[in-house]
Order: C-alpha cells, then sequence, then structure tokens
C-alpha cells in the first residue's frame, strides 16, 4: 500500500494543502493536490499543486520564480488536509505581489488590507498573466461558489436563483440578448461600454453551466486543449 493511499481524498480526487512559511509559521497559501500533484511535490523538493481552473498540474513558481521548497510534509489527523512547511523563495506566495495570500482582515464588518504590495503583478508576470492569475484564482471561482450557493436561494430574493427557477429557456433568451448588446457595443467607440456588455454575457454563460452542473473549469480544460491548434483544423474536427 503506498503512503498516498493513507489519503483521504474527496469525491474529485483532491485534498487541500496548507502552504505553511518554515520559519515564521506564517500561513502562505491554501491550493489543492490530486495524487500526482502529492507525489511530484514529495519527489521534487518543491510545491506543486492541481489548479481547478486550469485543470492541470501547478508548480508553484512556475511563472514568478516564487517556488515553494519544501522542508517538511504533514498529513492531519483525518487524512483529509496536507500542511506544507515551505521556504518561500523570493518572500512572496500570492499572485497580487503580497507575502501571503491572507492579507486580508476581518475590521468591524469591513475586509481590512494590512499587508503591502512587495512587488506589482505586472512585473512578475507580465499584464496578460497577471490578469489571467487573478481571474482564475479569485473571480471565477468565487463566481462558481456563489452560483451554486444561489440554487437553494429564493427567486424572489435573487436573481441567479429567478434564472435558475424560470429554466434553460430563460437563461438562453437572456444570453441571446447580453450577445446582441456585445455585438451593438462592439460597433461603437465606447470601451467601457463593450467590457460590461461582454462581462454580461460571460456571466450569463456561466450561469448556463452552472445549470447543467458544470463550471468555467470545464471551459478552460478545453480552451488548454486548443492550444497549439489550427483554429481551421479544430472547426473541421467537430462532428
Amino acid at each position: 500500500m503506498s503512503w498516498l493511499d493513507a489519503v483521504n481524498w474527496d469525491a474529485n480526487g483532491l485534498v487541500a494543502a496548507v502552504a505553511q512559511d518554515a520559519a515564521s509559521g506564517r500561513v502562505l497559501t491554501v491550493a489543492w493536490m490530486n495524487r500526482e500533484a502529492l507525489a511530484a511535490t514529495a519527489a521534487e523538493g518543491r510545491a506543486v499543486y492541481w489548479s481547478r481552473s486550469r485543470q492541470r498540474l501547478w508548480r508553484k513558481g512556475e511563472e514568478s520564480g516564487h517556488v515553494q521548497r519544501m522542508v517538511e510534509i504533514r498529513l492531519d489527523c483525518d487524512a483529509d488536509a496536507i500542511v506544507l512547511q515551505v521556504e518561500q523563495v523570493g518572500g512572496i506566495a500570492c499572485h497580487t505581489g503580497r507575502v501571503s495570500c491572507f492579507y486580508r482582515r476581518l475590521t468591524e464588518g469591513t475586509w481590512e488590507t494590512l499587508d503591502p504590495v512587495l512587488k506589482d503583478p505586472q512585473d512578475i508576470y507580465g499584464a496578460l498573466s497577471a490578469a489571467r492569475g487573478c481571474m482564475d484564482t479569485d473571480v471565477l471561482e468565487q463566481l462558481a461558489r456563489i452560483l451554486e450557493q444561489r440554487k437553494g436561494a429564493d427567486p424572489a430574493q435573487s436573481y441567479v436563483a429567478r434564472l435558475y427557477a424560470g429554466g434553460i429557456d430563460l437563461i438562453r433568451k437572456k444570453i441571446g440578448e447580453e450577445a446582441t448588446e456585445v455585438v451593438i457595443a462592439a460597433g461603437q467607440p465606447d470601451d467601457t461600454a463593450l467590457i460590461r456588455e461582454v462581462a454580461d454575457l460571460w456571466f450569463h454563460t456561466l450561469v448556463a453551466l452552472a445549470a447543467r452542473g458544470l463550471d468555467h473549469a470545464a471551459v478552460l480544460a478545453e480552451l488548454a486543449r486548443r492550444f497549439g491548434v489550427s483554429g481551421i483544423e479544430e472547426k473541421a474536427s467537430r462532428p
């Protein structure tokens, strides 16, 4: 029996992994590992996670250089959480350029930002990668959780719950309306209007995915699959 069999993997084959600075004890980040990621972490001596949004292994620091060198790996009493004692290269663990991903504290009903940005994310990743990192780890995953929660909400109190209650035909109608508005905005000089309309369109397509029990990770995985494939060839391969 492998030591990996002792881990209580969840229904998706994942386990939560908390990265902690071995010297200071500060929690740096929380991510997910599958069996392959945990095995790679132990073998390579660096933190390797499973990216749910990209649906692939993610070696911490592969783009930023902020590698997490392994000092110790611990398993909790229920075997459903991993703690990684690490040496954080560069002193930055968060994609926002801060020491830790946990840089906000609840103060009198408001999330107060405590930690300064040590390095501009655009200087770490470049503009496109920085935006993608923020979208992958923050916005899309938070939105996916909210859309799932709204399935049990009161349609009189929640717009998303109202869409779910209206069924897929109502959701399709809203997507059609938002797509038309994107087309109109794309023909106008107002960049802000186009960005807002695209955001509306994305939102309603995410609702459609959630209504079918899917989320953004499936779409990102499909986009990743197409890298290196000609668009003409990809279209031709469809039935």
